[in-house]
């Protein structure tokens, strides 16, 4: 069975569809993989080990009378711990909802298990998801497969890590300010943060949230086209829902060949390891060589990160509205985060918006005139597990514990799609990923250039995998 944690989600699917293998033989080799691996990752913090081989035997069953199985038949999901799963427990990474079992799934599993994916357990996150390393008071530090001594970022890290480890197959996840993609980078895996409204999140605490948004991750481009198709969808219980049109066969027949990409190397303005950047630049040189036209630009991106302080600021007080006055309760990330937002002023949030408006115009400009826009995603390597953010870069120091994920958070602001595609590893044998930002609701067009890079530039798996 072994050979069966190389296969794709997708591959995987259509073998369990047309019974070559059985859903139930899926689960329970991933149930021991997941017990032999995940003790030195804490990757998985709850194994839904009853729930899951449940579904995998009515699945069986299903197909067995002949009913289709769904896209993603019998194919082992990740769900991050901030996603409510129906009798699952779902703790947030707080000790506050530690024992918490919701009883019923957010829409975003709700499809996904429609389709015929198997919720295997949840992955692990820092709590209510703030911070882009994975630790909690909950279940501790998740560690990094390519060196269990570093971290696999965050805030999706349990994800991400499961994922190169090769414990799941598909992840869910939320990105706020670059939740799917620094884990993804860090880890050697795809992470798509979707536009806002294509994949509805519901239940959120703000209806119309337009700044976290849930989105798939996988360990190939076509595989987060398949999961992304699953979530996406109109939703009457979303304000920003919209219709979306599949993805994976725009994905599948996606050609570089002609095509135009800017690129640009440090769009925050803080500094980028050198290695990092090389790396990246030699993604965009093999994209060059299979037939792409790429330009290096100047876009200064830099005031965007001002902007994204406040707007955090805000999101944190709108989410834990309820619970602003006792912030004994929570970890230092998200009491900050809070205290931050109540002390935002009206006037603050008015020169954020023209912050935000101005970058905007400049990435439209970029946008209008190339395909897409490629840039480091995350500017340093992995660092150590136990550490809550790197304190400088390049020789450069950071502002703020969460100014080292600005290349991904000013994105987030503008409301467009961007991913995360491994761009190669680095001396120490860590993975490196290069961000690809297209325009809105172009997701097809993002996930088939990473569909390109991850050919051009396999990384392989890491030693820990197998």
């Amino acid at each position: 069975m072994s050979e069966m944690f190389d296969w794709s989600a997708v591959a995987l699917a259509e073998k369990v569809r047309r019974r070559a293998i059985g859903a139930v033989e899926v689960v329970e080799a991933t149930l021991s993989r997941i017990d032999a691996v995940n003790p030195s990752l804490n990757a998985v913090c709850t194994v839904a080990r009853e729930q899951a081989v449940a579904a995998a035997r009515a699945l069986d069953g299903r197909l067995a009378r002949g009913e289709d199985g769904g896209p993603l038949a019998g194919v082992p999901l990740g769900v991050k711990d901030v996603i409510d799963t129906a009798g699952i427990r779902t703790t947030y990474g707080s000790p506050r909802h530690a024992r918490h079992v919701p009883e019923a799934d957010a829409l975003t599993v709700a499809r996904a298990k429609a389709a015929g994916a198997i919720v295997i357990g949840k992955t692990n996150t820092p709590e209510f998801a703030a911070g882009a390393s994975t630790f909690n008071a909950v279940f501790g530090a998740t560690r990094n497969p390519w060196n269990p001594e570093h971290s696999p970022g965050g805030s999706t890290g349990g994800g991400a890590a499961a994922l190169a480890a090769r414990m799941i197959w598909l992840a869910e996840g939320t990105d706020l300010g670059g939740s799917l993609r620094v884990p993804a980078a860090f880890c050697g895996v795809v992470g798509l943060r979707p536009t806002p409204g294509r994949v509805p999140s519901v239940p959120v605490p703000v209806a119309d949230d337009p700044w976290q948004v849930n989105g798939p991750m996988a360990r190939t481009a076509l595989d987060v086209a398949a999961l992304l198709d699953v979530q996406s969808g109109f939703s009457s219980d979303h304000p920003l829902s919209v219709p979306s049109t599949p993805v994976s066969d725009e994905v599948a027949r996606y050609d570089v060949r002609g095509r135009r990409y800017a690129w640009c190397p440090d769009v925050a303005r803080i500094g980028v390891d050198p290695e990092i950047e090389a790396r990246c630049r030699e993604a965009v040189r093999d994209l060059e060589g299979a037939g792409a036209i790429v330009e290096e630009i100047d876009l200064d991106l830099s005031s965007a990160r001002e902007a994204f302080l406040a707007m955090r600021g805000l999101w944190f007080v709108g989410q834990h509205y309820e619970r602003i006055d006792d912030l004994d309760g929570f970890g230092v990330n998200v009491a900050n985060n809070i205290r931050l937002g109540l002390a935002t002023t009206v006037r603050d949030l008015a020169r954020a918006d023209r912050l935000r408006s101005d970058n905007w115009r400049r990435l439209a400009a970029v946008l209008r005139r190339y395909d897409a826009l490629l840039t480091p995603c995350v500017p340093v390597e992995p660092f150590a597990a136990d550490q809550n953010y790197p304190t400088e870069i390049a020789g450069k120091p950071m502002r703020t514990y969460i100014d080292w994920v600005a290349p991904t958070f000013v994105f987030s602001i503008m409301g467009v799609p961007a991913a995360s595609v491994p761009a190669g590893l680095s001396a120490a044998g860590l993975p490196v990923g290069l961000q690809i930002v297209g325009p809105r609701f172009h997701e097809g067009r993002v996930l088939g250039i990473a569909h390109a890079v991850e050919r051009l530039r396999p990384i392989g798996r890491p030693a820990l995998a197998g």
